[in-house]
């Protein structure tokens, strides 16, 4: 094969008969592929039929490295994970950072297609160029890092000798926001693929470190761009001194802290929950993600209040935001616990956030009793009891069993107000943990139109300069943020299929640089354009055909409110929602009637094939 960056194969088990075969990927399909979510969107549009649910051994799990993976780009050790998930009942791509993805072709394959269910709970181990199928059963009911321990103990290994993503028992329980978590606190969260995995009797996968054994077409001028690119890097944001925790305080300022469940967006303690509080008062210790300079992620030891001692993960920016102010909750310490409690249980933090809010708003409100919730006092900032009720949901307990659907489902089962005070899509889709209507109207607008199950076109915003479009100059214009969203669309999607991690890998020109050192093509901007916006409308048509109504690409009532106080008071994105999704369907060129992508449009990407199915 005459491209850089590959192994060429694809890994395909087959759990139900405990089948494993390798298939060879051709040149014309990476070409138009390229890795990541392209390769698993593709896979997923061929093999996975309308009429085929999520919890269907018919459905595929596809996990899926990209050219940089491993190649030396720093921090490059991410994979994608592309399936039909519960949340939306739709397609989704989620995306986990840490060592997998270039352990993976380490360990001989560019990619997995999990099918079909074990007869009895097992796990995948992969290893140069070889794979077996183990009984996992030993591993029931363990918390995510306890399956880690006990898998690399198993192997006689040290901890970075492997990567090891699993499940919890959110996973294990079909919790519908139920996460693929490894290596310590990393996950593929979105649009609950932990609880596909359950549905498979899959505990775990493993992947062995080893040198790289795919060819770097220029190494030369990799080195340079890859230099190049840590530099922007190093000066893009506050990540590389105070990890995404450093945005918190800024992004209070704007209005976009998610406080108690939206009600509010007032929040004075926000300078004790910042990235800079953490760093200059807990006792921190570095823990990079693959070959990653800028290393952000660490491990944290809370050094006061009543969690004094705790060792863990350091918080990100989400985890910071959905443990503190979206739960009323001001102790820096809690939220580190709290946050990696999720983590060992294998859940979104996201989604379980939204959930415990609106627990916490509705018992404030007399919707929901003590006796409902079996005995839990669920006020405002009350810690511990939300480490039981995350428990409790984890297992499908009692209350918890409700509660492990999401919010949308929970709040229209609980109906009358309730309903109204629910974050969510009505495709099901998960937010990012912030308030959107302050001063991210992108993001908001994005996360409803979005065809992955969560951000597609943007990321820490749109940063239109990158690619030589007009920078951004009114957040909270209808028009811009429809017509930047569209006109951004498709270059943060090429991330997705790289292998990349976008904090250490921010700069889509310098990554664009590097692709063509590593596989010896000479792709331009407006090919990269093409190449996203290509999986885009291939996940697009995937989901019309699997009953996707462009009626909900709305938000729910709550998440489309009108900001009470703070610096967003009173902006209202609602107010032209229609003519905005009209705007952002013409420019992305689809149907303004049904929102799917118009024939002209598939021919302009190279999909003339889809346009007979829809």
């Amino acid at each position: 094969m005459d491209i850089g960056g590959y192994l060429g194969r694809m890994l395909r088990v087959e759990l139900s008969r405990g089948e494993i075969s390798t298939e060879e990927l051709n040149q014309s399909f990476i070409e138009k592929w390229i890795g990541g979510a392209g390769f698993g969107a593709r896979y997923l549009y061929e093999e996975v039929p309308p009429g085929v649910q999520w919890s269907d051994p018919e459905n595929r799990l596809i996990w899926t490295s990209g050219p940089l993976a491993g190649s030396g780009v720093y921090g490059a050790g991410t994979f994608n994970v592309a399936g039909k998930g519960p949340m939306t009942d739709l397609a989704g791509c989620s995306q986990a950072m840490g060592f997998f993805g270039a352990y993976l072709k380490f360990s001989g394959f560019d990619g997995i297609i999990l099918q079909g269910k074990a007869p009895d709970l097992v796990y995948l181990w992969i290893k140069d160029g070889k794979a077996e199928i183990r009984d996992a059963r030993h591993l029931a009911g363990k918390d995510v890092w306890e399956t880690e321990d006990v898998i690399r103990k198993e192997l006689g290994v040290k901890e970075k000798e492997v990567s090891v993503f699993g499940i919890g028992p959110a996973g294990e329980n079909r919790v519908l926001y139920a996460a693929v978590v490894g290596d310590r606190g990393h996950l593929a969260a979105h649009n609950g693929f932990g609880a596909v995995i359950g549905s498979k009797n899959l505990k775990a996968v493993v992947a062995y470190r080893g040198k790289r054994n795919f060819e770097v077409k220029d190494p030369e001028r990799l080195k340079e761009k890859n230099e190049a690119l840590f530099e922007f890097a190093k000066g893009f944001g506050p990540f590389y001194q105070w990890g995404t925790g450093g945005g918190f305080s800024a992004l209070y300022g704007i209005g976009c802290l998610p406080v108690k469940n939206y009600t509010t967006d007032i929040y004075p303690e926000h300078e004790r929950m910042n990235g800079q509080y953490m760093r200059t008062h807990f006792e921190i210790r570095s823990k990079p993600c693959y070959m990653c300079r800028i290393a952000h992620v660490k491990e944290v030891t809370v050094t006061e209040g009543p969690y004094k001692g705790f060792v863990g993960e350091e918080p990100e920016f989400e985890l910071l935001a959905a443990w503190g102010p979206q739960i009323g909750n001001t102790d820096l310490g809690a939220v580190a616990m709290l946050s990696n409690e999720v983590d060992r249980l294998g859940m979104d933090c996201n989604e379980a956030s939204w959930t415990i809010g609106w627990v916490m708003e509705c018992y404030e409100k007399g919707v929901l009793s003590k006796k409902d919730l079996d005995g839990l006092e669920m006020n405002w900032g009350n810690v511990e009891a939300v480490r039981t009720m995350l428990n409790k949901i984890s297992r499908r307990e009692g209350i918890g069993d409700l509660l492990a659907q999401g919010v949308m489902r929970a709040s229209q089962k609980i109906g009358g107000d309730a309903v109204d005070w629910a974050i969510y899509t009505l495709k099901g889709c998960t937010p990012r943990s912030h308030d959107h209507r302050g001063g991210r109207w992108a993001e908001l607008f994005d996360t409803c139109m979005t065809n992955t199950s969560t951000l597609e076109s943007t990321w820490a915003g749109v940063h239109t300069q990158m690619v030589d479009l007009p920078v951004v100059t009114d957040p909270f214009s209808h028009e811009e943020m429809s017509t930047i969203n569209a006109k951004f669309n498709g270059i943060r999607m090429l991330d997705d299929c790289l292998g990349t991690c976008r904090i250490a890998s921010p700069h889509p020109k310098l990554q664009l640089d590097c692709l063509n050192a590593v596989t010896g093509w000479s792709l331009t901007l407006e090919d990269a354009f093409t190449i996203g916006r290509r999986v885009i409308n291939q996940l697009r048509v995937f989901n019309f055909l699997h009953g996707m109504r462009k009626e909900d690409e709305r938000p729910s009532n709550r998440y489309g409110s009108i900001p009470v106080d703070g610096p967003a008071k009173g902006k209202n994105i609602m107010e032209k929602w229609n003519w905005m999704a009209e705007n952002y369907y013409i420019l992305m060129g689809w149907d303004l009637k049904t929102g799917e992508p118009l024939p002209e449009t598939l021919e302009k990407l190279g999909l003339e094939e889809l346009i007979k199915g829809l």
